[in-house]
């Protein structure tokens, strides 16, 4: 029955998903457009957590993706994709992976939706992002954040 009650108190939902800041940058236009197509992509990852109010929070996933063709900048696209989540009932060590791992995963179909129709409508081939393994990031980041007490950012 104790099992019923806590499993009760933990409440997670989506309260909103939303695009918070897109860019899309295409420096050598056309002249990349006659160049042959090697591209060598650059993804990175980031994450920024806001309490908003009492077991309310900002989760803001930023994707930036440079492609290079022959060291020239094809293009730059860069998507923060954001949600409020509504987090209640989960202790200190529950909290990190929800926001590290769980809201992130939720809101990367989203970044990558949007990544893939700004390089498609900019005039190159399509960007199919792969799947990411946010637990797998997220056990990293704390396994960094261990090694390196004090600082509180991974370069």
């Amino acid at each position: 029955m104790a099992e019923d009650n806590n499993s009760l108190e933990k409440q997670f939902s989506i309260q909103k998903i939303y695009t918070k800041d897109l860019s899309f940058e295409t420096p050598n236009t056309p002249a990349v457009f006659t160049a042959k197509w090697e591209p060598a992509v650059d993804f990175n990852l980031a994450t920024n957590v806001s309490p908003l109010e009492q077991n309310l929070f900002e989760v803001t996933l930023k994707v930036t993706i440079t492609v290079k063709c022959a060291d020239i900048t094809a293009y730059l696209v860069e998507v923060n994709q954001a949600g409020i989540f509504a987090l209640g009932g989960f202790n200190d060590q529950e909290m990190g992976p929800m926001m590290g791992s769980f809201c992130p995963n939720i809101l990367f179909p989203y970044a990558r939706e949007a990544i893939s129709d700004l390089v498609t409508r900019g005039g190159f081939p399509q960007l199919l992002l792969a799947p990411v393994n946010f637990d797998a990031l997220y056990a990293q980041h704390v396994q960094q954040m261990q090694q390196a007490p004090g600082t509180g950012t991974i370069n």
